[in-house]
C-alpha cells in the first residue's frame, strides 16, 4: 500500500463546481478496483487549495486508475477548473500513531 497526495488549485468562482463534482464522483473514485481509502482536504489559509489523499493497493491499481474511463471523465472535467498547476506525490506510509 501507498499513499497518494493531489494538491490542486482552482479559480475562486470554481470551487463550487469542484465540490458539487466531487461529490458526485467521489464513491466511484472510492470503490475503483485497488483503492482503498480517499478524503479531501482544504486549505485553512486559501480557500483555492485543495488536497486528495488516497491510499492505493500498489503502483499497478493507481496506474489502471489514471488509464480509466472513469479518471479521465474526472480529470478532463476538473482539469478546466484550475488556477495553478496540480501537484502530486506518491509516499510510503511509514508508521501510525494513534
Amino acid at each position: 500500500m501507498f499513499v497518494r497526495i493531489v494538491k490542486l488549485t482552482f479559480q475562486e468562482d470554481k470551487i463550487d463546481a469542484f465540490l458539487a463534482n466531487f461529490e458526485e464522483i467521489k464513491h466511484q473514485i472510492r470503490n475503483f478496483e485497488g483503492n482503498e481509502f480517499l478524503e479531501l482536504y482544504q486549505d485553512k489559509q486559501d480557500a483555492r487549495i485543495f488536497f486528495t489523499y488516497s491510499y492505493w493497493k500498489d503502483e499497478d491499481a493507481l496506474e489502471k486508475y489514471r488509464k480509466s474511463a472513469l479518471f479521465n471523465e474526472v480529470w478532463t472535467y476538473t482539469k478546466t477548473l484550475f488556477d495553478g498547476k496540480p501537484e502530486a506525490w506518491s509516499v510510503n506510509k511509514l508508521a501510525t500513531l494513534t
